[in-house]
Order: structure tokens, then C-alpha cells, then sequence
């Protein structure tokens, strides 16, 4: 606009600090004009008009403002509305003003702008004279539809016929809306007012928007503030327009002035998919801002800057040039990626501007899976054929297989692919780990397929049972009926749960120098252990680099799922005798044992935990009748007497039958065996190094005698293995709680132990009753009806399974005073169970190695938390 535009045109300077005639406002207990002094606060005014009130103190070109807080927001939504008169006079009598909502947290969203209150007839015929007919008209149309839409609640298709632009526009918007309401066009400006206000304010309370903030956090009765801002116009004379524009890229969180800006527009019309838009600073694909007001630019640039160092964030700031004068309207915390949320809080703290406990506090621990693991590129339109439980995060694109052996054939070709089962076994193991990500029709969040995966960094995508899987025909079925066959290609997002139509555009993972930067601020700040879940020398090594501290768990029955071992181990669960178990136990040995010299080798001075052999024997054996008759050939038996042997040992209930501790009190070789190859492993790790202290977890206990027996055995051996070797070493024997009677009895378990591991994946299952590769089937129901208020495989269950973790707790360590205490289970990632654990006096977690860095900053947060109150 041109300076003539209204009578009362200043400065922008002017414009945030015109005193208030009579400072009605100020003094209206309901109202805060926003000055640099006035009593505004986040928590009753809102964000919006407390960063409002920071620029203002910055002495920035603010329009003036005035903000309701959220109690009287909340009395409009109820029908009690304050003097508006006082608010409207506030601001130049021919003035136009503008209603931002303001929520506590941007993040809680709100209702729509609405702009130009007070253009009637009157403020038309002005501008006409002032600016030109065109842009008034685009002015009152504008205003006249957008309230017709927002508040008066008519459906925006009445203006489909509206055809061209200026006064005829004009004339027809206001003609559609005396049609639909049969009523003039409202010409008072505290009626207008009024009228935005109620809507916003009832919009607020509304049960879609309610529902809508409550899923991104919001408490139920979160309040909403509204400002009424003065309109600077981005039409008219002269160079006008608006804008926004920021300092770094949303996406990567590099320094990058970003943004756009349009001429003759207002409010974030610049963001509107248009031709028109110019670049902020000089690029060779078309005009930019820079060279159309150079002037302006370099103000808007040092504005910016200032509001970074003084707001200490990345702000995104939204403004307008009038007649060639800038003003700042606002500015909100720059949207940001996973990796741009780390990029700008290190950048933040390495300049000084925030401490590095907040630099820490500023980035939420569950975006750094993002950071780890290649994701779709959010910018992509995604084909979405299917949609399952997001098990392992990462996302990754092949051909499908149906099964292991054909995941590793295409491996061995180069081609990636995506194996896709009902749900995956133990005999699944070679074919994930040949495989770029994993997709099953059943299973949760503590199924097979999503503990291996997520133990793998494996993409995840399980219990997808919107999709129709044909395994005997090798394909699956879309909802929409799209069918896709062995060899199509597709991608699995592990991160959201989406199947998607062929390949995405990925972005990389990133542990580049700025993470690692954050993670070493992590680990200084924190006081609770955190080590990995291990089982393979290639896990252990993901573990090293992620500096766990140790590793809390090593499921050695992974180790035998290899080709060449699964044939001996079927061969020793076919023998008859404890001395043909043992003989046949002599040939895995030194392959156990050079396993553990690996591990601990990687973690050479970091604590190794080796829980010993824990599934039942008939995972070993083959379910298929090929598979039957191919172990009969290997092991030179009659068919019969294979198929004969494996329904023999088929239980009703595996889980909860011959497994565990069960088998090393029953079939004590396989336990002789494995603490012999510990032991062997130790003395070698040793010599190179320092010195190996292994942990031995007994798994699945439910009575002391179990302990007494299996560390006896385990004493013996110990014993043996230095007599034969002249070497001398130390260890720690402990127990794995996953059963609640033993953590009821841990008083007279613990005085046999160094350690108690609480495994609460199980712990979940028996306390519960629930089976954790089956509950996802109704899970979904039950939270959704309140039964459960969050899947207890997913977040530990504080109140059942917690209690009864407080109570081993304090009867181990009651009979054990310096006992070890830790989780173990898939709950050891997750922020909440670590404030639990740490809480309850536990020493340390354990987790997928994938989730060591998400565990080690929600420790920080956790310990900063406390530190600062």
C-alpha cells in the first residue's frame, strides 16, 4: 500500500508503540494490549502472544496487539462475551485487524487466521480512492468469503460460481452470502469481531479439535489464547507483499536462508503453490526478493538473526512489506526433520546461545530412530497398499520373497528383496538376515519378527491383517484389491507401518559428526547404565559403535539357527543317551566358543551377559514334511521315526512348557556345554586384552532350587575349565526374572546371584496372561476401549508388571544389598520404562542395540530433569 492508504499511516517503529488512548485496554482485566512490560505468560496467554511480546521487547516493527488470555477465550465459547468496544478502539478507527489463535504449544494447532475485520462498505469505497478499485476488491472479497467460510459456517461451494475478479467478484461473493443467510453483509467492525472471536473460540472447544490436539499431546482442557493484530497491508502501492522466511532447511537443519515471498498478498499466501512467488535471495531460477527490495531483505535478515540469538531457537519469521516498509507479524519455531531437530540444537549450544543440558532437553529421543535408519523421504506421495503395526523403524525397498530360502537366493544375486510369512520362526533367522526388511500378517510388537528386527536395525512392518496373504499361491492382496505377486516390488515402512506400491525416494541415515556430538553429551549427563542386546558378533559390534555399555543380553540360541550347526543340533536333540547328547554337544563347542571369543573381543573391557540356551527343542525341527524327510536323510533315520520323534515332543503350550531353566535341570548337557565354551572363550579373550568378566543369565527361574542346581553345574565346569587349562578367572552368575514367582520370591533367590535381569517381555505375557506374538490381533480394541490405556508389550504396564519389578526389587536387594538390577526386555528403549527403572534403583538397561542412542538421551533428559527440578 501507499502511504495514503489509511489516515492514520506510520512508521513501523510507530505501530508496536502508539500509546493506547485512555489505555483502556491495559486496564481491562480481560485484555492485555501486548506492550514490552504487559503480564503475558505461555501458560495464559499462549506461545504466539508471548513470542509476540519478545519482539516487541526487541524493539522489531510488531503491529500493535492485543491478546485475550484463555479464560476468557474459554467465557466466549460459553457465550459470555467481554467489551469488544474497548478492544476495537484499541486501534485506528478505520483500521482492519486480524485474529491469530494462540495455543501453550504451536505443536496443539488451533483455528485458521482470519484477516481484514472491519472492511464493510464504507472502508471499501476508502480504498478504492486510495489504492485502487482491484486491490480493495480483492481486500473485502477476500474478508467477505473467509467469513461466510470460518464463521459464519456456510459451505465454501457457494462461491464456486463466482467468476472473475475486482468489483464484480466482489458483488457476487456479497450477493451468494445475503442469498445463504438472507442478511446483509455484517458493516460493524466490533460485530465482525465478535463474531470471529465466538467462532474461534467455539471451534476450539469442539469435540474434532479436541480429539485432534488430545493425539498430539494436548491435555483435554488445554486452553487457547486469541491476539487481535492491527493489519499491515501486503497490497496496494508502491512494493507490497508477504512472506516468510527462515535461516536454516527444515529438512537437514544446515544454514540456508529458506522461505518465499509474494507480491501483493497477504498472510502466508506465499506458501500457496504459486508461479508468482519469488525467491528471498538471488537464484538463477527467477526474481527473488533480495533484488526486488534490497533494502527490506537486509532488515528482514538482521531481524531474523537477532531473533535467533535472543529467542535462542531457529524462528521462522512472517512478515510484510508496505510501500517498500517492513513489519513483523510474527514468528514461530522453524518446523523441523529428525536430523534438522539435532543439527539446530548442537548448533545452538556450540555457539553459545543455549547450554548443552538444553540443547540435550530440545530433541525428543524417539526422532533419533530417524536418524538411524533410512526413512522415506516425507516429501514423496506415497501408494499406500497396506498398513500394519510399525515394529522395527527404518523403511527399505525390494522384491517380495515368501520364505527364508529365497531371501537368501536373491541375497546371493545381488537383489534386494522383502520376505514376507504369516509370521516368522526361529528358522526365519537366515532368511531376515538376507533380507531388506520384514512384513507378516500376524504378530505384535513383542513378535518374533519385531524383536529380531528391531535387534537387527531390520525394517518391520507386522500384524498387517488388512492385507490377504496366499502363501501356497505367493501373493498378497491389497484392500483395494491390488494383488502382488513373488518378485513385485515394494516398500516397507517400518517407521509409520505402511506397505507401500513399488520404490520410494529414501533419505540416508545420519550419524554424522553432530550426533555423535549430541550422544557424548548424552552419556556425560546421564546415571543410568544403558547396555545392548546382543547375539551375534555383528550386533555386538552395532552395540560398540553406539557406545552401550556392555551388553545386558545375549540370546545364545541364535547362534545354532546357522546351516551348518542346525543339523548337529537336531542331530543332539535325536539322541537317546546323555552320552550320545554330549558327544554330539562336543562338535558345537568350539563354534560356541568362538562366538563368545568374538563378543568379547568387541566389548573387550565392557560387561558381556550370556543368558544360556532358553527356547524349546522343537523350534529346532522341522515343521514341513520336506523339511522332515531332508532330516531323516541327514540323519540316515526312517522317515517315520523323525515325524514320530517331533510329535512326540510337541507341547499344547511351548512357551510355557520345556524350555529354559527347565531344560538345564532335565537335559543338563546343553548348559555344560555352553559354560564350558564361556569359559574357554574367557581365558582366550583374555590373554590380548583385559581381563573378560562374563555374566551367566539362567533364564526362565521360577525356584531357588533351579539356581542352586544350575550354579553347581555351572561351579563344576568353571572349576574343570581352570584345573585344564592353568588359568585363572572370575564370573558372575545371575538370574533372569521373567516369571512374577520369581519376582515374588527374590528374597531367597537372590543370595545365589551377582545379578536379577528382569526380562518383561515374558514378565508381561505370564503376568498378563496374554500371548505376546497373538495379543496384537485385539490389542488395537482394547486401548481403543480403554481396557488397557497403551499396549503393555509396547509401554511396561507401571502398575501390575511395575509392581511386581519394585517388589523383586526391594527383596533382592533387601537379602542382597549389593545386587545387580536390571531390564532386559524390548521395554528397555522405551523413555517411560527408563524413568521407571531409574526411579526403582535399577543400575542399568538393556535394548536392541538400534535403540542405545534413544536410550542414552532419555536417560539424560531424565538425570537434567531431576538436576533442574
Amino acid at each position: 500500500m501507499g502511504k495514503a492508504i489509511t489516515p492514520c499511516h506510520t512508521t513501523a517503529k510507530a505501530y508496536a508503540a502508539q500509546e493506547p488512548k485512555g489505555a483502556a485496554v491495559q486496564k481491562h482485566a480481560m485484555t492485555t494490549l501486548v506492550t514490552q512490560t504487559a503480564p503475558i505468560a505461555n501458560d495464559t496467554h499462549g506461545g504466539r502472544a508471548k513470542c509476540l511480546q519478545r519482539l516487541v521487547r526487541l524493539d522489531l516493527p510488531v503491529p500493535r496487539t492485543v491478546a485475550l488470555p484463555f479464560d476468557v477465550v474459554l467465557e466466549i465459547a460459553q457465550g459470555q462475551i467481554p467489551d469488544l468496544q474497548a478492544v476495537a478502539d484499541e486501534f485506528p478507527h478505520d483500521a482492519l485487524l486480524c485474529v491469530r489463535p494462540s495455543s501453550q504449544d504451536p505443536d496443539w494447532g488451533g483455528p485458521g487466521a482470519v484477516m481484514n475485520i472491519g472492511m464493510n462498505d464504507d472502508r471499501y469505497a476508502d480504498y478504492c480512492e486510495r489504492m485502487g478499485e482491484g486491490p480493495a476488491s480483492a481486500l473485502y472479497t477476500r474478508f467477505v468469503q473467509s467469513y461466510a467460510v470460518n464463521v459464519a459456517r456456510l459451505d465454501p461451494d457457494m462461491f464456486d460460481d463466482v467468476e472473475g475478479d475486482g468489483r464484480e467478484a466482489l458483488l457476487q461473493s456479497l450477493r451468494a452470502y445475503e442469498l445463504e443467510t438472507e442478511e446483509s453483509f455484517p458493516q460493524d467492525r466490533v460485530t465482525q469481531l465478535t463474531a470471529v472471536l465466538s467462532s474461534m473460540a467455539r471451534a476450539w472447544e469442539g469435540t474434532s479439535a479436541r480429539l485432534l490436539r488430545q493425539a498430539k499431546g494436548a491435555p483435554a482442557d488445554a486452553g487457547l489464547g486469541l491476539i487481535v493484530q492491527q493489519m499491515v497491508f501486503g497490497v496496494g502501492t508502491g512494493i507490497c507483499g508477504s512472506g516468510v522466511l527462515q535461516l536454516v532447511d527444515s529438512t537437514t537443519g544446515l544454514p540456508q536462508i529458506t522461505g518465499r515471498y509474494l507480491s501483493q498478498s497477504q498472510g502466508r499466501d506465499a506458501l500457496q503453490d504459486t508461479a508468482d512467488a519469488l525467491y528471498l535471495t538471488r537464484d538463477p531460477r527467477g526474481p527473488s526478493l533480495e533484488e526486488h527490495a534490497p533494502e527490506a531483505f537486509e532488515m528482514l535478515k538482521q531481524h531474523a538473526a537477532l531473533m535467533r540469538v535472543r529467542l535462542r531457537a531457529e524462528m521462522q519469521v512472517e512478515f510484510v512489506i508496505s510501500d517498500g516498509e517492513l513489519f513483523i507479524l510474527d514468528g514461530v519455531r522453524v518446523s523441523r526433520s529428525s536430523r534438522a531437530a539435532v543439527r539446530i540444537a548442537v548448533a545452538l549450544a556450540d555457539e553459545g546461545i543455549i547450554p548443552r543440558e538444553e540443547a540435550l532437553m530440545r530433541v525428543q529421543p524417539r526422532t533419533l530412530t530417524e536418524l538411524l535408519h533410512r526413512q522415506v523421504d516425507p516429501r514423496v506421495k506415497r501408494d499406500v497398499i497396506g498398513r500394519g503395526i510399525a515394529a522395527s523403524p527404518g523403511a527399505a525397498t525390494g522384491r517380495i520373497v515368501f520364505n527364508a530360502n529365497d531371501a537368501q537366493a536373491s541375497a546371493a544375486r545381488g537383489e534386494k528383496c522383502i520376505l514376507v510369512r504369516r509370521e516368522t520362526s526361529p528358522e526365519d533367522i537366515r532368511g531376515m538376515h538376507a533380507a531388506q526388511a520384514v512384513l507378516t500378517e500376524r504378530g505384535g510388537i513383542t513378535s518374533h519378527a519385531a524383536v529380531i528386527g528391531r535387534g537387527m536395525g531390520l525394517p518391520c512392518v507386522v500384524g498387517a491383517s488388512s492385507m490377504r496373504f496366499d502363501l501356497v499361491k505367493g501373493v498378497i492382496t491389497a484392500p483395494d484389491g491390488r494383488m502382488f505377486k513373488a518378485g513385485d516390488e515394494i516398500t516397507l515402512d517400518g517407521t509409520s507401518g505402511e506397505v507401500l506400491c513399488g520404490a520410494a525416494d529414501m533419505l540416508e541415515p545420519l550419524l554424522d559428526a553432530t550426533f555423535q556430538k549430541l550422544m557424548s553429551w548424552a552419556e556425560d549427563a546421564a546415571d543410568i547404565g544403558i547396555r545392548a542386546n546382543a547375539d551375534t558378533p555383528a550386533d555386538a559390534q552395532t552395540a560398540r559403535n553406539f557406545d552401550a555399555q556392555g551388553i545386558g543380553l545375549c540370546r545364545t540360541e541364535h547362534m545354532f539357527f546357522d546351516p551348518s550347526r542346525l543339523t548337529v543340533m537336531r542331530e543332539m536333540i535325536f539322541a537317546d543317551t546323555s552320552e550320545g547328547r554330549r558327544a554330539v554337544l562336543e562338535r558345537l563347542l568350539p563354534m560356541q566358543r568362538d562366538d563368545f571369543i568374538q563378543l568379547f573381543r568387541i566389548m573387550q573391557g565392557q560387561p558381556v551377559c550370556i543368558r544360556l540356551f532358553d527356547p524349546p527343542l522343537h523350534e529346532f525341527l522341522p515343521s514341513t514334511r520336506t523339511g522332515q524327510r531332508d532330516l531323516a536323510e541327514a540323519l540316515d533315520l526312517p522317515l517315520s521315526n523323525v515325524t514320530r520323534r517331533i510329535e512326540a515332543m510337541t507341547e499344547y503350550n511351548p512357551m510355557l512348557g520345556l524350555r529354559g531353566v527347565r531344560l538345564g535341570v532335565t537335559v543338563p548337557e546343553i548348559y555344560e556345554m555352553q559354560a564350558r565354551a564361556i569359559f574357554e572363550a574367557t581365558i582366550e579373550a583374555s590373554r590380548d586384552g583385559d581381563p573378560v568378566v562374563p555374566e551367566i543369565m539362567i533364564p526362565l527361574v521360577s525356584a531357588k532350587r533351579e539356581v542352586e542346581l544350575i550354579k553347581a553345574s555351572v561351579d563344576k565346569i568353571a572349576t574343570a575349565v581352570k584345573s585344564e587349562r592353568g588359568a585363572s578367572f572370575t564370573y558372575r552368575l545371575g538370574v533372569m526374572v521373567e516369571t512374577p514367582r520369581a519376582a515374588l520370591r527374590a528374597g531367597e533367590i537372590s543370595p545365589h546371584c551377582s545379578f536379577l535381569s528382569f526380562g518383561t517381555n515374558d514378565l508381561t505375557q505370564m503376568t498378563y496372561g496374554l500371548s505376546r506374538d497373538d495379543a496384537g490381533r485385539f490389542m488395537s480394541t482394547y486401548v481403543q476401549q480403554g481396557v488397557f490405556p497403551e499396549d503393555p508389550f509396547h509401554m511396561l504396564d507401571r502398575d501390575g508388571v511395575g509392581e511386581l519389578l519394585q517388589l523383586g526389587a526391594a527383596r533382592g536387594r533387601e537379602a542382597q544389598p549389593g545386587i545387580t538390577l536390571s531390564i532386559c526386555g524390548e521395554h528397555g528403549g522405551n523413555p517411560e520404562s527408563i524413568a521407571f527403572c531409574r526411579d526403582a534403583g535399577f543400575d542399568y538397561v538393556s535394548c536392541s542395540p538400534f535403540r542405545v542412542p534413544v536410550a542414552r538421551l532419555a536417560a539424560a533428559q531424565l538425570a537434567i530433569a531431576d538436576k533442574i527440578g
